[in-house]
């Protein structure tokens, strides 16, 4: 499952992870961000492991837990929560009241407001309309093991923790669903209030 097929140029930000599957990169990723971080130039300002680009904005009472690294032109909304390591790329706006956790969203993309995304990698030029989350823990189940479903092949990720992995120029509306092991190829539509659920 090469993430460059969702993701256009994922592998020239993220050298070496081209080859690794999705949720072992989320799983992994306090220690991924923490290395890419020495290697970031002076027009960031890192203090405690948050690395913030100076043309980002940040709005009142967004609170970021670190590791964290904040891309050039970036917007962050009033009252966000990041945590347990999460990588914004250029010109990722992120609305009022979302939570992000443990996941990279990549250039150009909007996660409009009160959205949560949790382990999850999430490409370029995406919405997330009002409301839509990309669910990372099967809560109800007693086996809560997250199985993926990738060319017609159900993959074990072994892991309990791991959200969706949406494809460049994808759509997602309004308080839609994404299942613990989503997988969305590029160009991706999801209707308002749809649940997409791909291993039951």
């Amino acid at each position: 499952m090469l993430i460059d097929n969702f993701i256009e140029d994922f592998s020239k930000t993220f050298t070496d992870l081209n080859q690794s599957e999705p949720w072992n990169i989320t799983n992994d990723l306090k220690n991924i961000i923490g290395k890419m971080m020495l290697n970031l130039g002076d027009d960031y300002k890192i203090e405690n492991n948050i690395a913030i680009h100076k043309s980002a904005t940040i709005e009142n009472n967004v609170t970021i837990k670190s590791p964290a690294i904040i891309g050039a032109d970036c917007y962050i909304g009033a009252n966000a929560y990041f945590r347990e390591g999460v990588f914004l790329d250029k010109s990722v706006k992120i609305g009022p009241g979302c939570e992000i956790k443990s996941s990279i969203i990549c250039s150009n993309t909007a996660i409009a407001h009160f959205n949560y995304i949790g382990n999850s990698i999430i490409g370029r030029n995406i919405n997330f309309e009002a409301g839509s989350i990309a669910a990372n823990h099967y809560n109800e189940r007693i086996n809560k093991k997250i199985s993926v479903l990738y060319n017609s092949q159900i993959i074990e990720t072994n892991s309990d923790k791991f959200g969706s992995l949406v494809g460049d120029n994808s759509r997602i509306g309004a308080n839609a669903v994404l299942s613990p092991g989503t997988i969305l190829a590029k160009n991706s539509i999801v209707k308002r209030l749809e649940l997409i659920e791909q291993v039951k």
